[in-house]
């Protein structure tokens, strides 16, 4: 039984099935709401219809038929009411699956970490976050319902007309099975439109976003113009994909409406010749003005809920291609670690490095880390960093230096061995590219604290050598900066980013080439910078080529082809 669930699941209708668990009791009071809406509806029809016959059949007067009217009125608003909660509940049903599965959703990629999704388009994850999981609204707000509904109230009606007359009920039975079945035939297509819609989405908004980030280099190089071209081409192939899906959807509504309407006209022929004597087969002879008028109005209602299950059906189709997506951002693999540990370790336990009499901050025994193509990058490496040291890791591109560093923050996990560090220690992470965000100074500054105040952030900013860049400003801290810190030198990014350490107080500091790339004035403020960190006594681990950061070092560890082949120890002297 588990193994037929485990299949199911793996498909994305048997995914959609298994988000609607935890919701089955609203969607339970949604379609029951929707049956009793269903039957007040029944109810309704029928007072018309006996109104009606009185009227015309015996002549009653309206203050006699008080009583009914007052009775339909009652009908019609316990109707309303039983719509409302019937949409009410698939709403928070849809909301309650859809906010279920956004959480799991940044879950994983959170577990998943930045080095697996390195391959993957933010604003593909982030269309993929708002668009896919919103496509899931319809199908859980109102087509999961109307299946309910549409096995119980055509089942009724037709009972309810098969005991006023047979063979107007053979007509609803014979043309009831066209509609699931053209329901079916369209949702093939449907379900295969929508996914590569979604898939066009997706491209076009990494595409969108790759385009507005390097506007500046496309003016430069007089390359906006076919940058715009080539953004009309991908905007347009994304217009006519969906005109595609709105054709069929079209398309298939009129056919399902035409079936229904020519099933309702049947039956109105029918009924009238009977009623005018000019069928006199079977029960047409027994047909009075109120079963014939009441038979005539529950037809459409017969119908009804089909109908609205195949409007409901392009629901489905797009959360099929909505799930398909989703399932395979789920599949993203999570290194799972064979024998990891993170656990106390005594602060006061002696350091076994030479010239060090602090606590151990970090322990790896035999620690391995694998990627799926690319075998093993990292090890086995054993090693340990005492509390307070500053360790620079050195060695050529590709020789495992930065996997080292991912695996200490928690980007990677191992593959086997061992990794100890104290527990609940934050940990600060700088690379050659830091990530700024389109604001202010100060909000970049305030993503590493944001209670800090003002004076903290001064302190910060003053501490990374940027407080005459600041001082220069007419705005200070509230100047603003563009995608990506536009409007910052790349040596400014880097003490930007320097300040943000400064102002997390991060006992430890994970640092991946923080001086790449810059100029040799950038590079003299930033190592000056990093000195003032060494100097307040963090744990300091940086990835680096440059002999000046090597001198900040209590010790270079030298790398090549993902293990340790030296470990180094500088003089007071040199540093």
């Amino acid at each position: 039984m588990r193994a037929t669930r485990s299949a199911d699941i793996s498909t994305p209708r048997g995914w959609l099935n298994a988000q609607a668990q935890d919701v089955k009791g609203w969607l339970a009071l949604a379609a029951g709401l929707g049956i009793l809406a269903g039957l007040m509806t029944m109810l309704q029809m029928g007072a018309l219809a006996w109104i009606i016959a009185q009227l015309i059949g015996t002549e009653t007067s309206l203050e006699q038929l008080s009583s009914a009217f007052v009775l339909l009125l009652v009908v019609i608003a316990v109707r309303a009411l039983a719509q409302w909660g019937q949409e009410s509940a698939g709403v928070e049903a849809s909301l309650r699956v859809r906010s279920k599965v956004r959480t799991h959703l940044l879950d994983h990629l959170a577990a998943v970490g930045p080095v697996g999704l390195s391959s993957r388009h933010t604003a593909g994850l982030g269309g993929q976050l708002v668009e896919q999981v919103e496509a899931l609204d319809g199908y859980y707000a109102r087509f999961l319902p109307q299946m309910r509904l549409v096995l119980v109230l055509p089942l009724v009606i037709l009972a309810l007309v098969l005991w006023l007359d047979w063979l107007a009920a053979i007509f609803l039975l014979l043309s009831a099975p066209l509609i699931p079945l053209f329901m079916a035939l369209v949702g093939m297509g449907a379900e295969r439109l929508n996914q590569q819609q979604f898939v066009a989405v997706t491209r076009l908004a990494g595409h969108f976003l790759d385009r507005v980030r390097g506007l500046t280099t496309l003016q430069l190089f007089n390359r906006a113009d076919a940058s715009i071209d080539e953004v009309f081409v991908a905007a347009d192939d994304y217009r006519r994909r969906s005109m595609r899906t709105l054709k069929l959807a079209f398309l298939s509504s009129a056919v399902l409406e035409f079936f229904a309407s020519v099933a309702i006209a049947v039956i109105a022929i029918y009924i009238g010749f009977g009623l005018l004597g000019y069928i006199r087969y079977g029960p047409a002879e027994e047909l009075t003005l109120f079963s014939g008028l009441l038979i005539l109005l529950l037809a459409p209602e017969f119908f009804q809920p089909l109908r609205t299950l195949a409007q409901h059906y392009h629901d489905r189709a797009a959360a099929l291609g909505a799930a398909d997506g989703l399932m395979k951002m789920l599949e993203l693999p999570v290194s799972t670690p064979v024998s990891t540990s993170v656990f106390n370790l005594d602060p006061t336990q002696e350091f076994s490095a030479k010239n060090s009499s602090s606590g151990t901050c970090i322990r790896l025994w035999e620690a391995c880390v694998s990627y799926p193509q690319r075998g093993r990058v990292l090890g086995p490496i054993t090693l340990s960093i005492a509390s307070g040291e500053c360790v620079a890791l050195v060695g050529p591109s590709g020789s495992g230096k930065s996997t080292l560093l991912q695996l200490l923050a928690g980007f990677v996990q191992i593959e086997q061995g061992r990794v100890e560090i104290i527990p609940n220690a934050q940990i600060a992470w700088m690379d050659q590219r830091p990530w700024l965000v389109q604001g202010s100074l100060a909000e970049n500054l305030r993503l590493a604290a944001p209670e800090a105040s003002n004076a903290q952030l001064v302190e910060a900013v003053t501490q990374a050598g940027l407080a005459d860049l600041v001082a220069n400003l007419p705005e200070g801290l509230s100047t603003y900066l563009g995608e990506r810190g536009l409007g910052l030198s790349g040596g400014q990014g880097q003490r930007l980013a320097l300040a943000r350490v400064f102002l997390s107080e991060a006992p430890l500091v994970l640092l991946d080439e923080p001086t790449a790339s810059l100029d040799a004035d950038s590079e003299a403020q930033v190592v000056i910078a990093l000195r003032r960190l060494v100097n307040q006594g963090r744990t300091v681990v940086i990835a680096t080529h440059h002999p000046a950061l090597m001198a900040l070092a209590n010790r270079t560890l030298r790398f090549e082809d993902g293990t340790l082949q030296q470990h180094g120890t500088l003089s007071n002297e040199t540093r």
